[in-house]
């Protein structure tokens, strides 16, 4: 069972950091530029479809975190689990609290201003998403014998 999570979670984990590295430097940078006009519904309908391509991943990641802090795999350091999941309550943290409200605010009251933040606020989740990246291969190099 552990070693499944640490594959599902080693897995969603960096279809997550290709995503939020996708939304970093692509996606959130054109949303800055649309004009006001468009942008309530720009908004509306990015949210649908990134809800589209992450609700699995986010899912299968947070479950298969919470079964590596109660069953680890051979070979994997207890600390990394733990390190993951606080790296995953920032990511998802960040999520709820910066970006949601962002793109509501976008959605009912387009500005200028909006677009741009969302690009400086998805740092944290830029970051932990591709820190957890790091910690799912250490994970992975541990329960396949290679130390880390």
């Amino acid at each position: 069972m552990a070693t499944t999570a640490l594959i599902a979670n080693v897995a969603s984990t960096l279809v997550m950091v290709g995503v939020i590295w996708f939304v970093q430097h692509v996606h959130y940078p054109l949303l800055a530029t649309f004009g006001v006009k468009s942008a309530a519904s720009v908004a509306v309908d990015h949210q649908r479809r990134t809800g589209h391509v992450v609700a699995v991943p986010m899912a299968v990641e947070g479950l298969s975190t919470l079964v590596l802090l109660v069953s680890r795999p051979d070979g994997v350091m207890w600390l990394w689990p733990w390190v993951g999941a606080a790296l995953l309550a920032v990511a998802l943290g960040s999520t709820v609290l910066l970006s949601v409200p962002l793109h509501a605010r976008m959605a009912a009251d387009p500005q200028v201003d909006t677009g741009r933040r969302l690009v400086t606020t998805n740092w944290p989740r830029t970051v932990a998403w591709s820190l957890r990246g790091i910690v799912c291969i250490v994970m992975t190099a541990q329960a396949l014998g290679g130390g880390m």
